[in-house]
């Protein structure tokens, strides 16, 4: 007997989320280790929020609904509390109830803004990486470096002298047209309206120069995790800069650890002072009309080479943290706000990763 396509309304609901769920899914997984690095970061919490008042978006639900905006390529708040309100996975894995109505997206993103005044997103990092079932996946011996171009929130239009001296566009309306051929544009003389931290730069030879930052992180070698991320303004010394900040706190041990990087890197004053910390510079040697600063006390042990090619996987987490969870033209201004969503995506990536590196009972 065929059914009748008839909608039925029901004056009471009896939906059960956890059972909605099936016991396999990874976000299971997922929310289990997150669960545990909320728990860890509660004190954090508690000095961000005033003891009086109307009680506002729990931060714990909001940055689970952040990392689903990242797993799922969510391009905006307003799409994200739409599929909120009516995806019951993405209800249960937030932790709302099936009558509970989701947030509107202009206060969802209000109070998420106060999670960067106490650099949560380093810190959810760090709690996620401490974890012991985690933590024994770690190497602490060996690491890779490696920075990447994160696109400003602002367009070339807006990049204008400091002095205000620009000729005025011609045409009229909304988008007025504008002619740069024959300009000479550096971020001396010029400076984005839009964005004040961006920096016109381009990654090598023959590239466009865009307003960006850059992007770095760290890569341990056993499992390609990341444990360490930051943003800079973009220039020609910041990954360098970057990668010695990272280092330094690893380096702190009777033992020599091992740093694996790209030709970017090989730098003598770089090499020197990884030394000086006894760190072993595992960098790509530049040899393109230039001598070397990496020479033959470093590459003939197997280990170079070794470090040579894991250090390639630090590319992994690149791409997924600019195309699946759309950091690759940032939505943020100002270096504070764009580093903190880069550095939340480097903490979505290893979730992605960990449940098929660990086993975690669901």
């Amino acid at each position: 007997m065929r059914g009748g396509d008839n909608r039925t309304g029901e004056l009471f609901s009896y939906v059960d989320l956890e059972a909605r769920v099936r016991r396999d899914h990874p976000l299971r997984a997922i929310r289990r280790i997150v669960n545990e690095a909320l728990a860890a970061l509660e004190r954090d919490f508690a000095a961000l929020y005033s003891p009086i008042g109307r009680p506002s978006i729990p931060p714990e639900k909001l940055l689970r609904a952040m990392l689903l905006q990242a797993f799922y390529s969510i391009r905006s708040e307003r799409l994200l509390m739409e599929r909120l309100e009516y995806d019951l996975l993405f209800r249960w894995f937030v932790g709302i109830g099936v009558d509970d109505a989701a947030w509107d997206h202009s206060v969802f993103s209000k109070n998420r803004d106060r999670l960067l005044e106490g650099d949560i997103a380093a810190k959810f990092l760090n709690a996620v990486l401490a974890q012991p079932k985690v933590k024994k996946l770690l190497s602490t011996d060996h690491f890779s470096v490696d920075g990447t171009l994160i696109e400003a929130w602002a367009s070339m239009k807006s990049f204008k002298r400091k002095d205000g001296l620009d000729e005025p566009p011609s045409g009229g309306g909304r988008n007025e047209e504008a002619d740069f051929h024959g300009q000479k544009r550096s971020n001396e003389t010029h400076a984005s309206t839009t964005d004040r931290d961006a920096r016109l730069f381009r990654k090598g030879k023959g590239k466009e120069a865009k307003l960006s930052f850059m992007g770095h992180g760290l890569m341990e070698n056993r499992h390609g995790l990341l444990v360490d991320a930051c943003l800079t303004l973009a220039d020609g010394h910041a990954e360098r800069v970057a990668a010695l900040h990272m280092i330094e706190p690893r380096a702190e041990r009777p033992q020599a650890i091992t740093l694996g990087a790209d030709k970017a890197y090989d730098a003598e004053d770089f090499i020197n002072e990884l030394r000086s910390m006894k760190v072993t510079p595992h960098v790509a040697q530049n040899t393109n009309g230039r001598r070397s600063a990496i020479d033959r006390r470093t590459t003939r042990h197997v280990g170079y080479v070794v470090s040579q090619r894991i250090r390639k996987r630090i590319e992994e987490a690149f791409g997924w943290i600019k195309v699946i969870a759309g950091q690759e033209k940032t939505k943020f201004r100002g270096r504070d706000r764009v580093g903190w969503a880069f550095t939340f995506a480097a903490a979505a990536y290893n979730l992605v990763r960990l449940p098929k590196l660990i086993a975690v009972p669901t």
